[in-house]
């Protein structure tokens, strides 16, 4: 080394190695100091921010004299910053997944475009149009780099993608991702319509023969400095890094099989490329090794392609005859042969060579081919969920949901196949203790959750319970049964004997009682009856279970059927149906009342009109409970019924009040008010009091549209409210012939009683307000339809009124707890009776409810002045001032007199300074900064000051930005408020 080169050495590496963070790319690009930089154990920045950085300042447009916008001027400085862009990538070894990793789609295109430049690629020749065996080592390899991370680009692009959570909104950084986005769409879109010409050029380059060479720093050094040297060295076979050629044929047939594999989505039989290319790439590892430089290939990703491969398109070869468990369930599910795949899956019990997910993700497939309307998988589905939870409880997970449910209604084929299942999946010789207690516990847990005796027989029975639970295990459980089922003695014989007791109906009156008890079928529920009226005619079986109510109406009758075994049979199968019925079993109540039906059809016309009522009530159920609840319409032939209910005038037929109550609001409810208001015959109306109360509330809400029409039609349902609600005095006089005493009892003028009324509302999806002394203060919808007086207030029990109304909306808002104007009404109940911080919270939930937390602006017809005044008035009384002086800022014309008034006080409950960064009108900031300098408090001052400080309150700003200021602050206030009293 020359002296002059000593002298420069030496001052190169005497000066700073860390430049300063503004400037270190032209630091770098000045002393030539970028190989130094990289090969420090941690460079600062790294080098994939050094291509960024290199490739944006080269790529950054020019703006002429005419401050008219030019595209990046091709100089010697943009030229060198993309040479050093290039240099840090042949650093890293063109290691694509490194650089994908790393750099946006936009930035390794412009990489890769450059090297593309810079290795001598004619621009605009399509690369499929090249014979890469004619090409320079270094450009044949450049067009490889290039079109293999063309196609792993798409495959990539095709993986759904977790949004990153956003920051705060910064418009400049928005305006930034929106054009990277756009701008990697744009390029996207370009190399889909190249993926073809790509996926043909990467399978020419399989057919090469010889090594080829990636460009290094010095091989980019020579580009730069002597083109003349250039066209010698680079283009010779021992220029630049050398790639064997089994690693590269390993790279591109890893690439290759990936791009097949994402196309097979669209065409299955892609997926026999991409089998062929995977299972290349295997082989071309094993040849490698695995420790390859220039080779990085994720090997449990290429063991999971192999593995769908294998299950997407099956092997022919002989050779490969043994299928993988997943190919077996893969062919089976195509097939429609699931009966193997139940095999395969009670197989996998004993060997656990199928992953859980797998298992689940097969169940989950049945499930919704089941729910789209194939039957017959109801029971695939069953056997496939019990072989699954057997598996779970083996390995010491807890039963699922879908087991639960699928098991809710046992059958005898259910519990032998599920016997089955467990036999089959333990090898009692070979299994562990613990192995064994689950299985244990799991056969009686399902013991004590069955209601059959007859079922529990066929598992206590069962050899592998026997053998399972010891002696103590089992005397337990007969204990635990008999405290659930206190009628059936289970201890007549000893206790071994439980487990040979028989699964007929032959046995005990006591153990066919429970069996009565517990059986919904109408068929079991005869043949009990039969065999227990066989044994003793002294007994009435419809006493057995004090839970079987029938309505007084209907009880008369039935217990005047002569015939013993009749009258016990149609009273249990009703009382049962009325249960079922209750707890929304509706397929069992429809058996139940159907066998009844059938049964009184051929002795009693009386008792068939009940059952048909019944059956009638029993579809309106269904109907609210299924679809109904969807929105959609009930069947003409249920409507067509429900008015032939409400017209039927026969005479004798028991009726319960019930059925004409859940009609008239199943008509309401759907909107039949032309039925109600016109074609109600007028003998109806005057004879059944709901009818007439569901034709005044369907004119009412028919009228609502025309605001005189409403008013007249709401007058009359007003008055006959009024009426029910209303009291009548009594005088009573003394011995001395004075008035001593007056009592007021509920008016008979009415046409029903006041507690009938509230239980009618209460019972259905609707309800009204009207006006009186307790909530003259609350707001309601359309409450300007109601008259606004009432002639005679004293005879008007308001205190029922108060009730009624607390219970109306205690009851509308279990039904829609997210009604804002509900909402606001429970606030006002609440702000009329003085409990101040309740109605704040119902208050602050109604403003929630509808404006996602406080995110979006409350809309102005739910805070209204009138409730924004209701909310001051809560926090002055809860001595919260400084929220006082915070909420008269909502109101349309800032209260300043509230709000002065209310920041005098000094004995405050809330946060005081806390809260004025919440404040946005000055004049109240001002007038803060004067209170507190007048009373010396110095530091709240300076909080004052600085709220009044700040930039977006300044009175200069344009209306928007002070807008936006207002409702920042409104939106953060009341979701501290949300938080302080929610």
């Amino acid at each position: 080394m020359s002296a002059e080169a000593a002298d420069r050495e030496a001052a190169t590496s005497s000066r700073p190695c860390t430049p300063p963070q503004t400037c270190w790319f032209e630091f770098l690009l000045e002393e030539s100091l970028l190989e130094k930089h990289l090969r420090k154990p941690c460079p600062d920045p790294a080098p994939v921010q050094l291509i960024v950085q290199f490739l944006e300042q080269a790529s950054k447009p020019s703006v002429n004299e005419q401050n008219q916008v030019q595209p990046p001027p091709d100089n010697k400085r943009n030229r060198i910053l993309k040479l050093l862009a290039l240099k840090v990538a042949a650093h890293l070894k063109w290691d694509l997944d490194i650089l994908e990793k790393s750099l946006s789609v936009p930035v390794l295109n412009m990489l890769l475009n450059e090297l593309l430049c810079i290795s001598k690629v004619p621009p605009g020749t399509k690369h499929v149009d090249m014979d890469l065996a004619t090409l320079p080592p270094t450009t044949a390899m450049a067009i490889l780099l290039y079109n293999r991370w063309a196609i792993r680009t798409i495959v990539q692009s095709s993986f759904p993608v977790k949004q990153a959570k956003p920051g705060p909104p910064q418009l400049s950084v928005m305006n930034q991702m929106q054009q990277e986005k756009e701008l990697t769409e744009n390029i996207l879109k370009v190399l889909k319509e190249q993926a073809a010409d790509s996926i043909l050029v990467l399978e020419a380059a399989l057919k090469l023969n010889k090594d080829l060479y990636v460009h290094t720093m010095r091989t980019l050094d020579l580009l730069a400095m002597e083109p003349g040297m250039v066209n010698g060295e680079t283009e010779s076979s021992t220029a630049g890094l050398k790639i064997k050629t089994e690693e590269m044929q390993c790279q591109v047939c890893y690439d290759l099989g990936a791009a097949y594999f994402q196309q097979g989505s669209t065409n299955s039989a892609v997926y026999e490329n991409a089998r062929e290319k995977f299972f290349r790439t295997k082989e071309l590892i094993a040849e490698i090794g695995s420790l390859s430089l220039h080779c990085t290939i994720d090997e449990k990703r290429l063991a999971g392609y192999c593995q769908a491969c294998d299950v997407l398109v099956p092997s022919s070869d002989s050779t490969s005859q043994q299928l993988t468990p997943y190919s077996q369930v893969h062919i089976c599910l195509r097939s429609g042969n699931y009966q193997e795949v139940i095999q395969i899956f009670i197989e996998d019990n004993l060997t656990f060579s199928l992953p859980v997910q797998f298992r689940q993700s097969v169940l989950r497939e049945l499930f919704q081919k089941a729910q789209q309307g194939n039957e017959a998988l109801d029971e695939i589905c069953f056997k496939v969920c019990a072989c699954n939870t057997v598996r779970d409880i083996m390995e010491g997970r807890t039963i699922s949901v879908h087991f639960n449910q699928l098991f809710l209604r046992p059958n005898k084929e259910k519990i032998d196949f599920l016997l089955e299942v467990c036999s089959r999946s333990i090898n009692l010789e070979k299994a562990s203790d613990s192995l064994k207690g689950n299985m244990a516990a799991f056969l009686k847990n399902v013991c004590l959750g069955l209601e059959d005796l007859q079922y529990v027989f066929m598992i206590s029975s069962h050899e592998l319970f026997i053998t399972l639970l010891k002696d103590e295990e089992r005397k337990l459980l007969v204990d635990q049964m008999r405290k659930r089922s206190p009628r059936v003695n289970l201890c007549i014989k000893p206790v071994t004997s439980f487990y040979d007791i028989p699964a007929s109906a032959s046995v005990n009156i006591g153990q066919l009682e429970h069996q009565l008890i517990l059986s919904v079928d109408p068929w079991r529920i005869r043949q009990i009856l039969i065999e227990l009226h066989g044994m003793t005619s002294e007994r009435q079986f419809w006493t057995v279970s004090n839970k079987w109510e029938v309505p007084s109406v209907y009880s008369t009758v039935i217990l005047g059927i002569k015939d013993s075994l009749t009258r016990d049979l149609v009273y249990i199968l009703m009382a049962k149906g009325l249960h079922c019925s209750t707890v929304k079993d509706f397929s069992h109540a429809k058996q139940l009342f159907a066998a009844c039906l059938e049964l009184v059809t051929e002795f009693s016309p009386k008792l068939r009109q009940v059952m048909l009522n019944e059956m009638l009530l029993l579809d309106i159920h269904t109907h609210e409970a299924g679809t109904g609840q969807s929105g959609e319409r009930p069947p003409s032939d249920l409507i067509s019924r429900v008015r032939g209910y409400l017209e039927m005038r026969l005479p004798d037929i028991p009726l319960r009040q019930v059925i004409a109550e859940e009609c008239v609001a199943f008509m309401l409810n759907w909107r039949e008010n032309e039925y109600l208001t016109l074609q109600v015959p007028a003998l109806l109306l005057q004879s059944n009091p709901y009818v007439k109360l569901g034709q005044l509330l369907a004119a009412t809400c028919k009228e609502l549209p025309g605001p005189k029409e409403s008013r007249r039609t709401a007058k009359d349902l007003w008055e006959v409210v009024v009426q029910i609600c209303s009291v009548s005095s009594q005088h009573k006089r003394g011995n001395d012939g004075r008035v001593s005493l007056i009592k007021q009892r509920e008016s008979t003028l009415g046409i029903m009683y006041r507690y009938v009324l509230l239980n009618f509302f209460l019972n259905h999806t609707f309800f009204f307000f009207f006006k009186e002394d307790i909530v003259n203060d609350i707001t309601a919808e359309h409450i300007s339809i109601w008259p606004s007086s009432i002639p005679n207030l004293q005879s008007v029990d308001f205190e029922a009124v108060a009730i009624t109304v607390k219970e109306l909306v205690r009851y509308a808002l279990s039904i829609n707890p997210n009604n804002h104007s509900w909402l606001i009404i429970q606030a006002d109940i609440y702000f009329a009776t003085n409990q101040y911080s309740a109605a704040l919270h119902y208050y602050l939930q109604a403003g929630a409810v509808c404006s996602d937390f406080f995110n979006k602006a409350v809309p102005p017809d739910v805070y209204t002045d009138q409730v924004i005044k209701r909310m001051i008035k809560c926090c002055s009384l809860l001595n919260c001032h400084t929220q006082v002086a915070i909420l008269c800022q909502f109101l349309r014309e800032i209260d300043y007199k509230t709000a002065f008034k209310s920041l005098q006080e000094q004995n405050s409950h809330d946060a005081m300074d806390s809260y004025y960064d919440y404040i946005w009108d000055v004049t109240i900031l001002e007038y803060l900064t004067y209170l507190h300098h007048k009373r010396g408090e110095t530091d709240k001052r300076q909080i004052a000051i600085k709220a009044i400080g700040q930039t977006e309150l300044n009175a200069s700003n344009p209306e928007e930005v002070l807008q936006l200021a207002a409702q920042r602050r409104k939106k953060k206030f009341l979701q501290a408020m949300a938080k302080l009293y929610f």
